[in-house]
């Protein structure tokens, strides 16, 4: 009974709940009736007006959005900021980062991110502390004191001191490590008198011995538990090496399996924060290098990388590409054409010489398709040393022939002239690159004008590289690399003809006792004024003998697609020193209010 009393209470309960529901949903439909939509009816006749300001306050908000858009641009300007992956492209393979062994340009780009010199070059040439603070020379010119920057660090944390240096240096120096800088360093004492100081002793003065340290430091804590004759096969060549420079190691892929149409290595490299010079702006600089010119043309077509090194002409397939810039970096070397004057018919003098005054150098810099300085002597324009009133014979294509018929030689029938039977005739060898065939094809064709007959032999880079070791020539179209300082013993000295020498970089043979007198007292001079007096005899035999014609300044091609904020068109000593301000390059942009 009492359960269906409860039943009875609920049921009127849940009744009355819901006509109390159903009141309030039938006033809330009369309200909406009587207070929107018969008032709503009401506002149709002014419907124009409110469309009309409805209208207007889209317009003042459009027009609100636009003129901010207008001011922000106005306010803010496109400029470069920190970040991105710069890909760089070389030619060639990937065999050794440390700065003891890397020569070709993919092992000399990879060591010169990762590994820092005592010095380096500013933008104006000049030498300039890179790990070293500052240096001093005894007053004999033999003592040099180099003291380091403070609280230098290598890649993996460990403290760098002239303990590194003074390794560095010995190991070069080891017969058993087989560096190529070691004949740079023979007889050269290397000791440490403090944990921040090296002091260099040299047998005798040399002033250009600052401009060899410029080379990197490896790291003592972990090369010296190599052998000697290991070091150059070892794993931290390759694998992990560690420096000092403004990019650290992070990985390398190797593809192609050894195909030289595909093979090609990619190094990574992560920016290193406590790089003396400042930590880069750039988030990472990967170097792919390429076996095969066609992969590495390819892979920038296909927008795949950011510059490429290596072309002295921008390749005929990138003509087209507009994102392409030529930046035209001029290098402190020498394009000159080396005869070799202990053989055949370049032994005479008289020849060499209208050999010199029968060329249009001026025509030949006009037709490189690029500005530079020619180059008329041994030392560049600018050079300590460097006179005007000593330089070659100017173009006088008539004065030239004058000097051939004085010396016996004569035009026959074909044109070209002989004397007592010997023609004259050479072979002039030229490196199998755009400019070299083009430069040797003019050489060629104006010598042709003076009755010279000239066959041009085009070598690969293997064969040409052979052909200067083994001086394989008759005359040869060559760079050579001269730096800032103008001692240029090694090119002219006649010592450096020797096949004992070391590097036997005297490609003419060129041999003359004063030359070598002028040449030797030069070298030794700390005084600039004294150096300028010392080197005049040098000069003076070397344009009365003709040994060589100096042609131009090359420069260094540098594809980069679009330009690079903070990379300068500076001059070069080797074409790795683009990278010496690296760590403040920058690829991106954005919007930056002023």
């Amino acid at each position: 009974m009492k359960t269906r009393l409860i039943r009875l209470r609920f049921r009127r309960r849940f009744r009355k709940s819901q006509q109390q529901v159903g009141d309030l949903s039938t006033q809330a439909e009369q309200g909406i009736d009587r207070h929107f939509f018969k008032r709503f009816e009401r506002l149709l006749p002014i419907r124009r007006f409110l469309l009309g300001w409805i209208g207007l306050v889209v317009l003042l908000i459009a027009g609100l959005i636009a003129q901010n858009l207008t001011l922000s641009t106005h306010y803010q300007t496109l400029r470069s900021v920190p970040g991105g992956i710069y890909k760089e492209g070389v030619r060639g393979r990937f065999t050794n980062a440390n700065p003891m062994y890397a020569t070709t340009d993919a092992d000399t780009t990879v060591s010169r991110l990762i590994f820092a010199g005592l010095f380096t070059y500013d933008k104006e040439g000049k030498l300039v502390g890179d790990l070293a603070q500052e240096y001093a020379v005894d007053e004999h010119g033999t003592t040099y004191t180099v003291r380091l920057k403070p609280n230098l660090t290598w890649q993996d944390g460990q403290k760098l001191t002239s303990k590194d240096v003074v390794f560095t240096y010995q190991a070069i120096q080891n017969p058993d490590a087989q560096s190529p800088l070691q004949s740079s360093w023979q007889k050269i004492s290397v000791t440490a008198t403090d944990e921040s100081t090296v002091v260099f002793k040299l047998p005798s003065a040399l002033a250009s011995f600052p401009y060899t340290m410029t080379n990197g430091i490896v790291p003592e804590h972990i090369l010296s538990k190599v052998p000697a004759t290991d070091m150059r096969s070892a794993d931290f060549n390759t694998v992990h090496p560690i420096g000092a420079g403004p990019f650290a190691w992070r990985a390398i892929q190797v593809t192609g399996n050894g195909d030289p149409k595909t093979a090609e290595e990619q190094i990574a490299l992560k920016p290193f924060k406590a790089y003396q010079g400042g930590a880069p702006k750039l988030q990472e600089f990967v170097v792919r290098v390429f076996a095969d010119a066609d992969q590495l043309i390819k892979a920038y077509n296909d927008n795949q990388l950011t510059a490429i090194e290596g072309y002295t002409a921008v390749p005929r397939e990138l003509r087209n590409n507009h994102s392409i810039v030529q930046n035209n970096l001029p290098l402190r070397a020498a394009n000159m054409v080396f005869f070799k004057t202990t053989a055949g018919v370049l032994a005479n003098q008289p020849v060499r010489r209208a050999l010199v005054q029968g060329t249009n150098t001026n025509s030949i810099i006009k037709n490189l398709g690029y500005t530079t300085r020619a180059v008329r002597e041994p030392f560049l324009a600018g050079q300590l040393g460097y006179d005007p009133s000593l330089a070659q014979a100017s173009f006088d294509l008539n004065a030239a022939k004058a000097a051939l018929e004085a010396d016996g030689w004569q035009l026959d029938k074909s044109g070209f002239r002989s004397k007592a039977g010997q023609p004259l005739a050479f072979t002039l060898t030229v490196p199998n690159a755009v400019e070299g065939r083009s430069v040797g094809a003019q050489l060629q064709k104006q010598w042709k004008q003076l009755g010279v007959k000239v066959n041009t032999q085009v070598l690969g880079a293997s064969e040409f590289q052979n052909a200067l070791t083994y001086h394989s020539y008759d005359a040869v179209l060559n760079g050579i690399s001269i730096g800032i300082d103008p001692d240029v013993f090694v090119y002219w000295d006649s010592t450096q003809a020797d096949i004992r020498s070391a590097n036997r970089l005297n490609l003419s043979e060129y041999k003359n006792t004063s030359a070598d007198a002028a040449l030797e007292s030069g070298r030794t001079r700390i005084d600039p004024t004294l150096r300028i007096i010392k080197y005049k005899p040098f000069l003076q035999e070397w344009q009365k003998d003709a040994p060589a014609l100096g042609l131009y300044q090359p420069r260094l091609l540098y594809i980069t697609r679009g330009s690079v904020d903070g990379l300068d068109d500076r001059p070069l000593t080797t074409s790795s020193d683009r990278f010496s301000n690296v760590q403040n390059w920058q690829i991106r942009q954005a919007r930056v209010t002023n």
